[in-house]
């Protein structure tokens, strides 16, 4: 008897553990841990992941597994341990932590098809099979069920012949084309050339074409060459010598651009210092947590680039993370142009379909390298030699829903299993890995000086109070001006940075003060100039903008912060000759926008590059000598006590932009604090002086890396029962830590109110809490069976995001 312990895609706290089911005489011995299968659960048929298998189970009455959905596991025995270790270490559901693993093209509706794999003939099939196969060359999983051929397709798919394809309704569909090939064997196909009346002259051309090519052709390639119609080639087709089938092709996303190759380029001493104990670490196969710290520009990106191709010739595989908003084609075009085919693509601007293939790649072994935002992480590779983050600092490495994990925790804990090094790189690492690396925890690599040591640009701050006081109402300082005329006299290229986090336009009366908010939200409503309407980035409400105060009916009504619509109008006005290409969320909406408008750039077809956070990370434009940062201080205000951290960070990697070539950079800051330290230090680029002041104030306040945190949020639509709720948590947290752990709550959350649910939260401090997992667990327990009340509670450890 074969039982498989399967987790059931009901994400809830009585279904959160696996459930055993029979697996069916005809399916035995080719269900395996890490493939899907149907089950029943109660009336409903509901896909579930098979964990493990076993012979025999403490239940008596065991329903079936209805059928499997795999030929091959989708998750190997490694990813499936993952899953374990995600779990226990966010407080997620089990099905999650599956799930995320996955392309979405998994995750949706399905029809299934087998067909024959490549290079197969129906010949090699078994009996029945055969005559299935002639004459398609896929069939459907469902008519093969009623006919009761699937435990034969399984035997064959185990042997290789066959695989199991799912179209996914709606979301994903295989590329099809048509391809023609021979029916018949070379000789008879000679034979029939011979007989074919002279009046039939293309039909035999085509034949012809067979001879000497005896291999299948897409029909669109054939009907060219011959110079045809598809109607001889289907007059052929039904004389039996020629067949007509589909063939998958696989979406390529880069399809129509070719990538100049490159070698690998020499290395500095520095970089030769940086990359030999990575490289030793490769060759003694040893886990190490590797912190590349090295300024803009200094050449990370060639040891990363040296360091897999190291990995490639010892036969293993790679998988490089790199923010969402830097997988510009720059980063892209680096890793194609060292690696061409070996190479997988995964972002966020590929479609479901495109997504799905590319990870196919990586399952069926024809790739050795995947680069991706953060899911990419989870890259089926089965032989890892090494595991990069770059720009390790950035926060779009957390995810901020189920599951919460950090993809740099994930790193560490697969390069485990394979034992073979981490390489964490920045310019401006996270406060918890630089302090890890001064523990000697990670092993600290330093690149101090840029390539062909060019100077790191010259950073002026300027006192945007000054300006005022003097009169200039404009958003550009009178410096700023100048240099930006100075730059298109000299035509050389600028780029303004506007950082839009925190400090949206919104709407305000200026006679009573009254400011448009969102009806279901705590929140000021954003304005959008595109259309003229106010939304709320939180729940999606919509509504027109007033032309009279709702409060006081002034029509003194006015929008207040700076877009970057205005900013460009601004510089229309000012400077009527600049050439402006705006990148931000409206102007990059489009798939392939973003490539378009950075190429542009590039070719010099416009002077300045007007853009949000999206610009601050891994452009390398030669022609770029001035970087001007707007408004420095927007995020310094934020309810968050890394608002310092992330400050820093920005306007160091922003200035990072400017003279990476021949010609020098300069850098204007504007700011109305320009006292506070993170501005200052981020205009000398000291990061271990910034790292040395920030690590004081977060000693003294109990925060990371000096403490660890979890937060605690419990949300409901009537505001007494959440306050009830939060009160009840936060004592029975403060019976259950010691008194080392600093326990906050309740509070209401910074965003106190989103969608018409009211939000408190506990937030703990604490060092060293044997029992923490245990006692976090067991709130969720308590609140997850009760879901009929109605309250949410939520659970994020470690979390990157207090508001």
């Amino acid at each position: 008897m074969e039982i498989a312990n399967v987790i059931v895609d009901v994400p809830a706290k009585q279904t959160d553990r696996a459930f055993d089911y029979l697996i069916p005489a005809e399916w035995s011995g080719t269900i395996q841990p890490g493939m899907r299968v149907i089950v029943p659960f109660g009336p409903r048929k509901i896909q579930g992941f098979v964990t493990s298998l076993k012979t025999q189970s403490e239940f008596e009455k065991l329903r079936e597994i209805i059928e499997p959905m795999d030929l091959e596991p989708v998750l190997n025995k490694e990813l499936l341990e993952l899953g374990d270790w995600l779990t226990e270490h966010t407080l997620c559901f089990k099905i999650f932590a599956f799930q995320v693993m996955l392309p979405a093209a998994l995750k949706a509706k399905y029809e299934k098809k087998v067909k024959l794999a490549q290079g197969v003939e129906a010949s090699v099939l078994s009996e029945p099979l055969q005559i299935l196969f002639e004459n398609n060359l896929m069939i459907d999983w469902e008519d093969a069920l009623k006919q009761g051929m699937v435990p034969l397709l399984l035997k064959e798919a185990a042997k290789g012949t066959l695989e199991v394809i799912y179209i996914v309704k709606e979301k994903v569909r295989k590329k099809q084309r048509k391809f023609i090939r021979p029916l018949v064997s070379l000789e008879e196909l000679k034979v029939e050339v011979e007989r074919f009346p002279a009046k039939a002259e293309k039909q035999k051309q085509v034949l012809s074409y067979f001879t000497d090519h005896f291999e299948p052709v897409e029909l669109r390639q054939l009907v060219a060459e011959v110079k045809t119609t598809s109607a001889t080639v289907k007059a052929l087709v039904e004389k039996k010598l020629l067949i007509e089938y589909d063939m998958e092709v696989y979406r390529d996303p880069f399809e129509h651009r070719t990538f100049k190759r490159t070698k690998p380029l020499p290395l500095t001493n520095s970089q030769q210092t940086a990359i030999g104990p990575i490289l030793n670490a490769i060759e003694t196969n040893r886990h190490e947590v590797f912190l590349l710290y090295g300024v803009t520009g200094s050449g990370k990106t060639e040891i990363y680039l040296q360091s897999i191709q190291e990995v490639i010739e010892r036969g293993q595989e790679a998988i490089v993370l790199v923010p969402e908003i830097s997988l510009t084609p720059q980063m892209v075009n680096r890793f194609k142009g060292r690696f061409g085919d070996l190479v997988a693509v995964l972002h966020s601007g590929l479609s479901a379909g495109e997504k799905y293939d590319e990870w196919r790649k990586i399952q069926r072994k024809e790739v050795k390298v995947a680069v991706g935002a953060r899911s990419a992480i989870f890259a089926p590779f089965e032989n890892l030699g090494i595991l990069i983050i770059d720009e390790e600092h950035e926060t779009s490495y957390k995810q901020e829903e189920m599951p919460r994990y950090h993809a740099r925790d994930v790193a560490i804990e697969r390069a485990k299993t394979y034992s073979c090094p981490v390489v964490l790189g920045s310019a401006t690492p996270s406060l918890e890995s630089f302090a890890r690396a001064q523990k000697k925890v990670y092993h600290l690599l330093s690149l101090p000086s840029r390539m062909n040591n060019q100077a790191l640009p010259a950073v002026e701050i300027i006192d945007m109070r000054e300006e005022l006081r003097d009169g200039n109402r404009s958003m550009f300082s009178r410096k700023l001006l100048d240099m930006l005329k100075d730059r298109l006299e000299k035509q050389q290229q600028s780029v303004l940075f506007l950082n839009k986090r925190g400090h949206s336009s919104f709407v305000m009366c200026r006679d009573c003060g009254y400011v448009m908010n969102c009806p279901n939200c705590d929140i000021s409503l954003t304005y959008h100039r595109v259309n003229e309407q106010m939304k709320c980035h939180y729940c999606g409400y919509e509504s027109h903008v007033p032309h009279q105060c709702p409060e006081c009916s002034s029509d003194y009504i006015r929008y207040f912060g700076t877009g970057t619509q205005k900013v460009e109008d601004e510089l229309g006005k000012i400077l009527p000759e600049a050439r402006v290409i705006r990148m931000d969320v409206d102007t990059t909406g489009r798939k392939g926008s973003h490539e378009r408008l950075l190429t542009d750039f590039q070719n010099g077809k416009a002077d300045i590059l007007l853009g949000t956070q999206m610009i601050a990370k891994g452009l390398d434009f030669p022609n770029i000598t001035l970087v001007g940062v707007l408004s420095a201080d927007t995020m310094l205000h934020l309810p968050d006590f890394r608002a310092s951290e992330k400050t820093f960070q920005l306007l160091t990697q922003v200035s990072g932009r400017a003279g990476r070539h021949q010609l020098p950079g300069e850098v204007i800051i504007q700011t109305y604090s320009p006292e506070h330290y993170s501005v200052e230090l981020a205009g000398t680029q000291d990061y271990d002086l910034f790292y040395q002041r920030e690590m004081m104030i977060r000693k003294i306040r109990h925060y990371p890396p000096f403490y660890y945190l979890s937060l605690i949020t419990v949300s409901h639509e009537q505001l007494m029962t959440v306050v009830a709720a939060t009160e009840k948590i936060v004592n029975y947290v403060r019976s259950q830590v010691s008194k080392d752990a600093v326990v906050l709550g309740p509070a209401a959350s910074p965003i106190p109110r989103i969608n018409n649910r009211y939000r408190y939260q506990c937030l703990i401090k604490y060092k060293r809490e044997p029992n923490m997992t245990k006692m976090l667990k067991t709130i969720l327990d308590q609140y997850q069976k009760d879901t009929k009340s109605g309250l949410l509670v939520s659970i994020d450890v470690n979390p990157f995001i207090l508001m």
